[in-house]
């Protein structure tokens, strides 16, 4: 915008005194625009709001929402504790996870969760902010966070097989995620488990480099304090059996479990090595199937102490010497 001013002076009045007279109102003017333009250029687009553990009740929609328009516009992933929409916020593509009202405990974890002071790394799912929509019995609560077009890694496993390089990648990226995400540093931030690590909630940004999400049942480290929860097919031996040490090192290594499977799968899908590759499958596919019961997989898990199937053409490339020993030092009992 350009602004415009016009000085009329009167005969034989002098010109400079007027013009200096104006300088002063000028740059007042001048630094009021610039800090307006400043504000409107470097303020967060969608500050993270807090809403209450309790239940909201009657409560009207916030007030602030209409300065923060969202726009739904496709599903892509549903849960058991809701959906995923891809949306768009202003002039960015967002993600948001719209939990009804009955999950309000998973998603005031997952809040919490992202709320940690020190959560922002670069291989963790980008937190944007959280609110509520509708009210009474329409009420839902979201979580916004970054949106990313490739995924989960289940998805992009399923139609695309890995290049070695694109396994090394996403491996030593999701791992790196998990390894700050377990990383206590005091006074800044917690170590975290995440018990539910798996290709479902591992997202892939557009280089392929990894980045984890979904922390609904993510529980800070406390002596004493733990439940069996997570995906059966990911679940540590362990936890399927009931026998949990409550040693920090023990309780993280439930995770690590879950990676051992992850890089299962990243390794049947890979077409670096001499053989074939497969169709995707999830880990234990072929002994419980799709929907395995908890049942299910304590008999394979634990007592027959069964593991998934590594590929003898494995042996003959350099995941022999990488991917395998992680591998098996992730599922070790």
């Amino acid at each position: 915008m350009k602004l415009h001013q016009i000085i009329i002076a009167p005969p034989k009045q002098p010109v400079e005194p007027l013009i200096f007279s104006m300088v002063p109102s000028l740059a007042v003017s001048g630094a009021v625009l610039l800090s307006f333009w400043m504000y409107r250029r470097h303020r967060r687009p969608y500050p993270p709001v807090l809403l209450p553990t309790q239940d909201p009740g009657p409560t009207p929609p916030s007030p602030v929402l209409g300065h923060r328009p969202v726009q739904l516009l496709e599903v892509k992933a549903r849960g058991r504790f809701g959906c995923v929409w891809k949306a768009q916020l202003l002039s960015e593509q967002v993600a948001v996870k719209v939990f009804p009202i009955q999950e309000r405990q998973s998603w005031q974890t997952e809040y919490e969760i992202y709320s940690l002071s020190g959560m922002r790394h670069e291989n963790l799912l980008q937190f944007i902010g959280a609110e509520k929509r509708g009210c009474n019995a329409e009420l839902e609560l979201w979580l916004i966070t970054a949106y990313h077009d490739k995924g989960s890694v289940c998805d992009y496993l399923k139609a695309n097989v890995l290049s070695w390089s694109e396994l090394c990648l996403i491996a030593q990226t999701m791992s790196r995620g998990l390894a700050y995400l377990h990383k206590d540093v005091p006074g800044h931030k917690p170590s975290i488990a995440h018990r539910d690590f798996k290709t479902k909630n591992i997202l892939l940004k557009s280089d392929l480099t990894a980045c984890i999400a979904d922390f609904g049942l993510a529980l800070r480290f406390e002596a004493g304090k733990f439940s069996a929860v997570g995906t059966r097919r990911y679940m540590a031996p362990e936890v399927l059996e009931g026998a949990i040490n409550f040693q920090r090192d023990v309780f993280l290594r439930i995770d690590m479990y879950a990676v051992g499977l992850v890089l299962w799968e990243l390794a049947s899908r890979c077409k670096a090595a001499d053989g074939p590759v497969d169709e995707y499958m999830l880990p234990f596919e072929e002994e419980v199937g799709q929907h395995p019961s908890l049942e299910d997989m304590q008999e394979v898990v634990v007592f027959k102490k069964l593991r998934p199937t590594l590929r003898e053409c494995w042996q003959k490339h350099a995941v022999s010497q990488t991917t395998l020993p992680s591998m098996h030092h992730c599922l070790k009992n």
